[in-house]
């Protein structure tokens, strides 16, 4: 029997498979990089041992090491977590050969199901319906635009070692499949080190829906039924929910025989995925679904079918890899009510969804019946730049669909986030949207309606202010004073402030304050009932403070205003030519040269961050005076990798 497992992860899932580790006695082992030496993660193990640099590919990629800390520390097993190695054969191989269980499936499965190309032909053979496409091994680019044609546009083209989106594009017309097919199979290279992809028909009004399996060693193989995940943005989910919004039980059984005929196909061992492209049009029918990938390995999103089921699905996993068979079989899943899980990200919706980093100075998520949170840090953790940067996930569990996604969208718009910025009121947007409530909605949802799904509500922002503001007053009077007034207990007290009080009249001061990084001139007045900015008094019950070295945060509706005090400093007013890098990242690419004339629109360079990639443009028709990046070169947010000088106009 097992007694101890290695956790070859970080962040919310090292957390959680360790959560249901300790609950069955098992020793834990962690293990971080330098930029994780004080995760929650390693604070929860019963040791923890460090990998290396924060890079992966220097730390939690490092499967030799891995296996020497395993061997060192007597690990049993080792549990992959989700990403990093967890579908790497030859990891799993290794396992296996220091003797040591690898707490997923064997590496032949990894290896059959690993290539998107290799495994629909797979899947073909073995009756489960792929969509056409083209899945060969021929990569030459004139061939492959021929496949396009021959299958019909719109065609997907997908990197054959690929997940999560990366090295994935949607081409509709000839003349962009070039340009597109260089695109996917640069990221294919540098998220997967495979530039390979395969082409492949785009189903029209498309539904992502995916079936949890499960098999022992044994030869026996059951589902537990299914997630609907089409709320995605750029091929990444945003929302998911179990069951699936008018999923028939027939139309359930059809999908779920298939997956687990597809999971049998390969010998498959321990929890996997098995992702089909649902045609929308219609309806969901029988015969309308395709197979896509199967992921070996646990799912982010495995939480809802938790809830649906009632299982632990981690301690499926381990009672697996211990050489048990099943805990159930399929007859006896249940199915109760409806769960919907939010991915709870620090990024900025409102600067095209940008990574956002930084101290986390607050962090208090609703914890109610029904809500579960899954996270991988805490209040005053850092969200770092190098690795994903999930915040937490938001699960809800309740009796119906309707019922569920209000709650979700009541706990997203209460959530206090401060320092990095958040989708929380973008995710509690969706959750609330009257077309998702009413299930009219695939793949493309969000994209047709984000510029109304990241709108800041009219006013919201001034509200923020106004309650950030007077917080700051307060503060400085209470410098002043160090202590509220012994004369009155009043929490605006006239006599704790220092601006010329005088007898008769309301108190009027003009102030300066930043919102946001942006000066604004407001009014301040002083009355019997306290201050109001602008007219407006600060709505405590509607806006929570969060105090921070740099002013305070003003978090209200799932989003956050940073209210200072201005800075009188020099303002550099060159500033306006720099073109700054848009997240820190790695230069990829960089089209212009010294001395270059560029119009506006036009691409100045590449930067590559959480493995996705972001072109930035010129702002401006001008002239490149210096270039100040090399590929290659890794930079900060805002590093002026462009200066540019504005055309002259005669």
């Amino acid at each position: 029997m097992i007694d101890s497992v290695l956790i070859a992860n970080r962040g919310e899932i090292a957390c959680r498979v360790i959560a249901t580790a300790k609950a069955e006695g098992l020793r834990t082992i962690a293990v971080y990089s330098d930029a994780d030496a004080n995760a929650r993660h390693v604070r929860l193990a019963d040791e923890a041992h460090r990998l290396g640099p924060a890079p992966a590919a220097e730390s939690y990629l490092k499967a030799d090491l891995i296996l020497e800390i395993a061997k060192k520390t007597g690990a049993q097993s080792i549990h992959p977590g989700y990403g990093f190695l967890s579908e790497n054969a030859d990891f799993s191989q290794a396992c296996e050969d220091a003797g040591i269980v690898f707490v997923g499936p064997g590496a032949n499965a990894i290896r059959a199901m690993g290539l998107k190309d290799k495994a629909k032909a797979l899947m073909d053979d073995a009756g489960v319906p792929v969509v056409p496409g083209y899945h060969g091994d021929n990569q030459d680019a004139t061939f492959l635009n021929e496949e396009a044609r021959r299958i019909g546009y719109p065609v997907l083209i997908k990197a054959v070692s690929g997940g999560g989106g990366k090295g994935m594009r949607l081409v509709e017309r000839d003349e962009d499949f070039l340009a597109s097919l260089e695109s996917a199979q640069r990221e294919g290279q540098n998220a997967f080190g495979d530039p390979n992809v395969l082409i492949e028909r785009f189903v029209q009004n498309p539904r992502h829906v995916e079936i949890q399996v499960f098999a022992d060693s044994h030869g026996n193989a059951v589902h537990l039924h299914e997630r609907d995940c089409s709320l995605q943005r750029r091929h990444q989910k945003v929302i998911e929910e179990a069951p699936a919004p008018g999923m028939a039980p027939a139309v359930r059984a059809a999908m779920g025989n298939a997956a687990v005929k597809a999971a049998l196909a390969v010998g498959y061992r321990g929890a996997g995925t098995v992702e089909f492209i649902v045609d929308g049009s219609d309806g969901l029918k029988e015969d309308g679904f395709f197979f896509m990938e199967m992921n070996t390995r646990l799912q982010v999103e495995h939480p809802v079918t938790e809830a649906i089921t009632g299982q632990d699905l981690v301690s499926w996993q381990l009672a697996i890899a211990n050489g048990k068979t099943l805990p159930m079989a399929q007859a006896e899943i249940p199915l109760s009510g409806h769960a919907v899980e939010a991915r709870l990200y620090a990024e900025d919706p409102e600067n095209e969804f940008l990574p956002s980093t930084g101290k986390l100075w607050g962090l208090e998520l609703a914890v109610e019946e029904g809500v579960r949170i899954d996270t991988g840090v805490e209040e005053g953790d850092e969200v770092s730049p190098f690795y994903d940067p999930m915040i937490a996930k938001v699960i809800v569990h309740e009796a119906t669909r309707e019922e569920a996604m209000a709650k979700l969208a009541r706990v997203l718009k209460k959530a206090v986030v401060a320092g990095p910025k958040t989708n929380a009121a973008f995710l509690a947007a969706l959750a609330s949207h009257e077309d998702f409530l009413s299930e009219d909605f695939d793949t493309s949802f969000i994209d047709q309606r984000l510029v109304a799904l990241t709108a800041r509500p009219e006013g919201q922002q001034e509200k923020a202010m106004v309650a950030g503001l007077v917080h700051l007053i307060n503060d400085q009077q209470m410098a002043v004073t160090d202590k509220k007034s012994e004369r009155s207990n009043e929490y605006w007290s006239a006599w704790d402030y220092m601006d010329g009080f005088q007898l008769g009249g309301e108190r009027v001061l003009d102030q300066q304050v930043v919102v946001d990084g942006e000066t604004m001139d407001v009014q301040v007045a002083f009355d019997e009932d306290g201050v109001h900015v602008n007219g407006l008094r600060p709505d405590l019950d509607a806006v929570s403070i969060v105090r921070a070295p740099n002013g305070v945060y003003a978090v209200s509706g799932g989003r956050q205003t940073l209210v200072a005090m201005p800075e009188y400093a020099h303002d550099d007013e060159g500033g306006a030519g720099h073109i700054g890098a848009p997240m820190h990242g790695k230069v990829i690419a960089v089209f212009v040269e010294q001395g270059q004339q560029v119009a506006k629109g036009e691409r100045l360079f590449i930067v590559e961050a959480m493995k996705m990639e972001h072109s930035v443009v010129a702002p401006i028709d001008g002239t490149v005076s210096v270039v100040n990046a090399n590929v290659g070169d890794q930079v900060e947010e805002g590093f002026a990798v462009v200066d540019l000088e504005a055309e002259e106009v005669e």
